[in-house]
């Protein structure tokens, strides 16, 4: 027991139960390696270790790391957490120089260092993995780029705009998630190691060399705070978060599409499941469970603000309830990623079903409106106009585009012979010309742009 100097009695089984972390936290062992590794060389340049103490450690390291890989390595509970397991094994096997590995630093400051190793590698695989849905997204969003659908605002059909504009508003959201964690990267990337306990140690080791040798970009200026931090944690968690938030989105779009009565997508065999009951049944439970899922993500986030919230400076075990959900969110956020980008690459429009539903020229009801307002008619008296010929068309169950001149005419003279020019879905697009508007050379010189940053 590494504190064993203290106390008279073993730690009781229980409390082994309840405090041991390495079951999960063993996930870190390729950080602490690198870690205890580059703290081994600074205590080499400090004349704290020789050459061959060094060496023995590297080796041992190096070896223990390997067994890991390799599946042959042996956890031990009674340890509690990874740093302790592999210390124990690397002094089992080289002898007393394993024993001086500890010098100038605490599980602290060494499970701080392995944290923020272990985000920084997380977050550039997630934004790999978030530019491989950007580019799927964006794949599909060119093959129906012109294809026309409804668009919906609180859930009813508002205005026409093309599913190759709809798919690129995912694009959008993801490139600002993109942003995010590279910020949060940058914010992270600043070396604890060397803070100890709460206050440093007596024994100076090179912290800017450290840093240097694990790829951070500095060290942390008070030893105070970088022991007591989770920021970086709560920041990925939220970072994930509205991932979650966008891939749930993006689920429920493609649920509503896929389903009998939208009929605008259809979803792979590889991706959907059937029914134990029902036969004909073919569920989208892939973005339902996209959709459940972010549920966890957010969960996660505010169990760590809630067991940071209340803490005083610097190290409570609390801080030890921050592994579990920074790895659950990482891994659920990788695979959504992973196979949300190969179903959309997998999923197929409906195109004459597309067509079907954008040919309701309520859709155009606004662009009415907007006619009349190129013929003076200030916008609000429009909208009064246009919303009274919605009445006669739909009290005489007639299209709005088939009422007569004359019944246009009977609501107010300001409509004019050429109204139902108004009713085509060519000049209605082709009208839209402000940026970030669905017209189709919007379209193709955002999916252009996108096309070439992904590449």
């Amino acid at each position: 027991m590494m504190w064993s100097g203290r106390f008279s009695q073993p730690t009781a089984e229980l409390v082994l139960r309840y405090g041991e972390s390495v079951s999960y936290d063993w996930k870190l062992y390729k950080h602490d390696i690198a870690g205890s590794i580059a703290h081994a060389r600074a205590q080499l340049k400090a004349g704290m270790l020789t050459e061959e103490e060094f060496a023995a450690i590297e080796s041992g390291l190096r070896g223990i790391e390997a067994d890991i890989d390799a599946g042959k390595f042996t956890w031990s509970e009674k340890l509690e957490d990874v740093h302790m397991n592999i210390e124990s094994e690397l002094t089992r096997r080289i002898g007393a120089p394993g024993a001086k590995l500890h010098t100038a630093r605490s599980r602290n400051d060494q499970v701080a260092t392995d944290t923020h190793l272990y985000c920084r590698a997380q977050i550039d695989t997630t934004m790999e993995l978030v530019h491989d849905l950007q580019r799927a997204l964006v794949m599909k969003a060119a093959e129906y780029a012109e294809l026309r659908i409804p668009g919906y605002t609180h859930l009813q059909r508002a205005q026409p705009v093309t599913v190759g504009h709809h798919l690129l508003a995912y694009v959008e959201m993801l490139a600002r998630d993109a942003d995010r964690l590279t910020d949060c990267r940058r914010r992270l990337n600043i070396c604890p190691l060397g803070s100890g306990a709460i206050a440093g140690s007596t024994i100076n080791l090179d912290r800017a060399g450290i840093a240097a040798e694990l790829g951070f970009d500095g060290v942390t200026e008070n030893s105070m705070d970088a022991i007591a931090d989770r920021d970086y944690v709560m920041e990925c968690l939220f970072c994930l978060a509205l991932i979650g938030t966008h891939l749930s989105r993006l689920s429920e779009d493609l649920v509503l599409w896929s389903s009998a009565e939208f009929g605008f997508a259809t979803l792979s065999d590889a991706h959907t499941t059937g029914s134990s009951l029902m036969p004909q049944k073919k569920n989208p439970d892939v973005c339902e469970l996209t959709r459940g899922k972010s549920g966890r993500l957010y969960g996660n986030l505010v169990s760590v603000m809630v067991a940071v919230k209340g803490l005083p400076l610097t190290y409570n075990r609390d801080l030890q309830e921050d592994k579990e959900p920074l790895f659950d969110s990482f891994e659920t956020v990788s695979l959504a990623l992973r196979v949300n980008a190969e179903m959309l690459a997998a999923m197929k429009m409906n195109e004459q079903r597309c067509a079907d539903a954008v040919s309701d020229p309520l859709l155009l009801a606004t662009d009415l409106a907007d006619y009349l307002v190129r013929r003076g008619v200030p916008f609000r008296k429009a909208h009064e106009l246009v919303g009274k010929a919605v009445a006669v068309a739909v009290g005489s169950g007639t299209p709005l585009n088939k009422l007569t001149l004359e019944q246009f005419q009977e609501i107010s003279p300001e409509y004019a012979e050429d109204v139902h020019s108004v009713f085509s879905l060519d000049r209605a697009m082709a009208l839209r010309t402000n940026p970030g508007a669905p017209n189709p050379d919007n379209t193709a010189r955002r999916l252009a742009y996108w096309q070439e940053k992904l590449k």
